[in-house]
């Protein structure tokens, strides 16, 4: 592993605290990336293998399969880079299926202490502003009616 990763069952045990901090403190955000990472031992754009034909792409067809870099972050702002975590592994291609079953649990549980956010007064703001909805054409001939009533 690369220096500066942490190992599989740290970054578990980390990302977890992660969710609570965040569930403690009822706001905030945890973010969550992942990327295939190139081969280290390459130069960037050499190949041992030759290209397919039809492809252009060198990266599409690995010799091998590839490491993915998992990185989280509780995405604090630049003026609170102080306070700002960041956390990141490395999983091997034939330590992913095992890493994925334990990541998504720990994601679950993460996700589980969310609120849903309140939309109700968004709708009806969007409603009013938008006009005419389906619904609305039967409510406004009834508006018509009791105003011409008043009238006559």
């Amino acid at each position: 592993m690369a220096s500066g990763h942490l190992s599989i069952d740290e970054f578990l045990t980390r990302l977890t605290s992660l969710f609570e901090s965040r569930r403690v403190a009822a706001h905030g955000s945890v973010f969550l990336t992942q990327k295939r990472l190139s081969p280290p031992d390459l130069p960037s754009g050499a190949t041992d293998i030759p290209l397919p034909p039809s492809s252009p792409f060198q990266d599409l067809h690995p010799p091998h399969p590839l490491p993915v870099l998992i990185r989280a972050t509780n995405g604090k702002s630049k003026e609170k880079k102080k306070d700002k975590t960041k956390i990141s592994t490395v999983v091997q291609a034939d330590e992913l299926e095992g890493f994925f079953i334990k990541y998504a649990e720990v994601w679950k549980a993460g996700m589980s202490g969310l609120k849903k956010r309140d939309r109700s007064g968004r709708k009806k703001g969007k409603a009013k502003k938008k006009g005419a909805g389906p619904g609305d054409e039967q409510k406004l001939k009834e508006e018509m009616k009791v105003k011409e009533g008043k009238k006559g």
